[in-house]
């Protein structure tokens, strides 16, 4: 294609935004509240997933010994616990350090086990990591099976409904998501047919006049292009202004490691990407399906 010929489309797609300026808005209007829908969406999914891998990243299996395991047993079962298939690392804990972990964790409350420092009723442990947090049940009850192995702890029930819980938000933001942008493309395209029916004479004349078809369907191919830009600079401003500031606030407030949200900077930077890109790809797709689908050509 000649670059005369490029400009004069972009000079085209220009025009006619600015012909249908009721229509225009309407669907740059539509774009903006999907995108900003759908930017929402994607700040809280991208955010849950972050605090869900952080938490599932730190899930551990802890092994604890029988009373009657001597340091020969220890051996064995280390040896044991490095074979299974999905095991990372394997950690010895003895029980003096089991003991200083609990009376850590539990602070000023934790004093009440320090006169049981001469007396340790705690057992010897394993701590187990996976390669995946997904293997965590099924390399706990294997571990269960070894011999002197008296007890698996893996957070039961707690990590079951963890994994369970981030499937579902992220099978529920993809579907809202996918909805979000369908709604916006169907918009797109309206807007694009009503243009195309009011210019349908013209389009005969350029057909008859021996215009492609490829020379006809790029300025509305255009004009979908920056309807869908121009809707998305609305969102891309209001979520990365108001998630700077929500991350500047609430960050402070978190004192558990695990809730903390993705740092600003990067995560805006990616998220404007998107959300530019969403645009672009759903102004362009509305176009091509009306064109498509009423040009007729």
């Amino acid at each position: 294609m000649k670059i005369s010929t490029l400009g004069r489309h972009f000079r085209e797609s220009f025009k006619n935004i600015a012909r249908n300026g009721w229509m225009t808005f309407a669907s740059i209007s539509a774009v903006t509240v999907t995108l900003l829908l759908v930017g929402v969406f994607l700040v809280i999914m991208m955010n849950l997933n972050h605090i869900a891998d952080n938490v599932q990243n730190d899930v551990e299996i802890k092994a604890f010994l029988d009373n009657a395991a001597d340091d020969a047993d220890r051996v064995s079962i280390e040896k044991d616990l490095k074979k299974i298939s999905g095991v990372d690392t394997v950690v010895f804990s003895p029980r003096d350090k089991e003991l200083d972990n609990l009376i850590d964790d539990l602070g000023d409350s934790g004093d009440v086990f320090k006169p049981f420092e001469q007396d340790n009723p705690l057992r010897d442990a394993y701590v187990i990591k996976t390669k995946s947090p997904e293997d965590v049940i099924k390399v706990a009850k294997k571990i269960e099976k070894i011999e002197l192995v008296q007890s698996v702890n893996y957070g039961q029930g707690f990590v079951e409904n963890l994994f369970s819980f981030v499937d579902i938000a992220r099978n529920i933001g993809l579907v809202l998501i996918a909805g979000l942008l369908f709604t916006a493309m169907f918009l797109i395209s309206n807007t694009i047919k009503i243009t195309i029916v009011a210019r349908s004479k013209e389009i005969e004349i350029m057909r008859l006049v021996g215009a492609t078809n490829s020379f006809i369907r790029w300025p509305f191919f255009l004009e979908g292009l920056w309807l869908g830009v121009f809707g998305s600079i609305v969102p891309i401003a209001l979520i990365s202004i108001f998630y700077s500031q929500l991350y500047t606030w609430a960050m402070p407030q978190f004192t558990i490691k695990y809730l903390e949200m993705l740092p600003t900077g990067t995560f805006i930077l990616q998220v404007s990407t998107v959300l530019l890109l969403l645009g672009a790809i759903i102004g362009m797709w509305g176009s091509l399906m009306s064109v498509r689908k009423f040009l007729k050509i």
